[in-house]
């Protein structure tokens, strides 16, 4: 038997010999893509194991992220929970801590696709230069290819643009181009809407991602949430993890919780008006983790409206309109949580301005507050001092009758 250099000087794992492995003892993300494109039967082949020759005293699903560096902890957990991976032959937790000696059989998942199809896709560009572009995002499209969804991205939209209608030409950074995400600075679910940034260069990408990483860029937002939210503006600083249970519909979801999977969560809300029984919020926030606002308004007992995997109401016509087409009084008037990034500001990667980007919250939304404004009329606007957002310029009067 032989082993990869580097992992038999470091002491701290060794493995079969296995052409899917580097030298450094990791999972190649390339080997095991070529051999799914050429074996009929390839789970078998894509059966990787690895013998700590040290106590790690290390979880189980950290450990893959460390060996297979194409997935997330997220996606470690669901292999383990799918049977791919036995330790010691037996199938393991996640949990599981490593010890010495112990055996770890892990069959390879597939990596993204690295093949970006170009695809048009209309997207609105707010600014763009040979490094960097920026977008309004508009809800329902995924950023970058998944697994379950390799086509109508933003990436498949980019890559069309670039090919055929940038002046300045050029491409997406090849930062995260492995897991098919080039020029990924950072995300926004899909179904919010709002300002986002992508690199062209490695040199942009590096520099911006470092501003995201040291806070020091301003990200606001504008959501509506159910209930009037007390009190007007209040700093949030709950750590937020993945939610423990496996059971479907659980497993996505992430909560507050103060245990090792927690990681440090700071939003900062101000109310800027309030309806009967709801209110319009700007967020600033601190830091970036998955569904953070969500997650953080709803565990304030205030969650968004639209937003039905954290228990805010999906409204429809009957419930705000008393009067119209009977055919259409279960219309949703929202079909997606009322989540907006209305502000972004950074430091240009290369020139080092301060650049700051604007967008109006989409029409779903100027609908749903011009029907509020009108069926719900409340204490109204709010007069705090720190909020940086116009309201009439980040809410726009809805064109036409709302109603109809």
């Amino acid at each position: 038997m032989t082993f990869p250099p580097d992992e038999r000087s470091a002491g701290s794992s060794e493995s079969e010999q296995h052409p899917l492995l580097t030298e450094g003892g990791k999972i190649d993300a390339d080997a095991v893509r070529a051999l799914a494109e050429t074996a009929d039967d390839d789970e078998q082949l894509r059966r990787v194991s690895f013998r700590l020759t040290r106590d790690l005293r290390k979880r189980l699903d950290l450990y893959l992220t460390d060996r297979i560096t194409y997935i997330s902890r997220a996606q470690a957990k669901r292999l383990i929970e799918s049977e791919a991976v036995l330790v010691n032959g037996r199938v393991p937790k996640a949990s599981t801590t490593l010890r010495q000696g112990d055996l770890v059989e892990v069959v390879a998942p597939l990596p993204p696709s690295k093949d970006i199809t170009p695809e048009e896709i209309p997207i609105e560009i707010l600014f763009e230069d040979d490094h960097l572009i920026v977008l309004n995002k508009t809800p329902d499209i995924i950023v970058h290819p998944a697994r379950s969804n390799l086509s109508g991205t933003l990436i498949n939209a980019l890559a069309w643009h670039f090919a055929h209608n940038s002046a300045q030409g050029g491409a997406l950074s090849p930062v995260g181009g492995d897991d098919a995400r080039p020029g990924v600075v950072h995300r926004l679910d899909r179904r919010t809407s709002g300002v986002i940034v992508f690199a062209k260069t490695e040199e942009a990408h590096w520099k911006i991602a470092r501003q995201f990483e040291k806070r020091t860029v301003d990200k606001r937002y504008m959501a509506i949430l159910k209930g009037e939210i007390d009190p007007e503006s209040d700093v949030i600083d709950l750590p937020i993890g993945p939610h423990k249970s496996n059971v479907k519909g659980l497993r996505e979801k992430y909560v507050v919780r103060y245990d090792d999977y927690g990681k440090s969560a700071v939003t900062i809300y101000r109310a800027r008006e309030y309806f009967e029984g709801f209110s319009l919020i700007e967020i600033e926030l601190r830091t970036g983790r998955t569904h953070q606002i969500r997650v953080h308004m709803s565990h304030r007992g205030f969650p968004l409206v639209g937003d039905d995997m954290y228990d805010g109401p999906i409204l429809s016509r009957v419930d705000l309109i008393d009067d119209g087409p009977p055919d259409r009084a279960h219309e949703d008037l929202m079909a997606r949580q009322a989540l907006h990034a209305a502000q972004l500001t950074f430091d240009h990667p290369i020139h080092g301005e301060r650049l700051t980007f604007d967008a109006p919250v989409p029409l779903d939304m100027s609908r749903l507050i011009a029907i509020l404004r009108s069926r719900r009329p409340g204490r109204g606007r709010t007069s705090l001092t720190q909020s940086t957002l116009d309201l009439d310029r980040v809410v726009p009067d809805f064109p036409g009758d709302p109603e109809q």
